[in-house]
């Protein structure tokens, strides 16, 4: 079974429930960046999101 690397936005801001759950990590981490910034108005790096908010599952 593939590893899949997830985003559970609740879990950094407390009320956002946007999720998002890819098996290609490069496609979450740009789904995630463009979220982070357009509705939160925060920017990360990769390697931020992948220490402080991505999980794979």
């Amino acid at each position: 079974m593939a590893s899949a690397h997830k985003l559970d936005c609740e879990a950094a801001a407390a009320d956002c429930r946007f999720i998002i759950q890819s098996e290609n990590e490069v496609e979450a981490l740009e789904l995630a960046k463009n979220h982070m910034k357009e509705v939160h108005e925060q920017e990360y790096t990769d390697e931020e999101l992948r220490k402080e908010h991505l999980q794979v599952v």
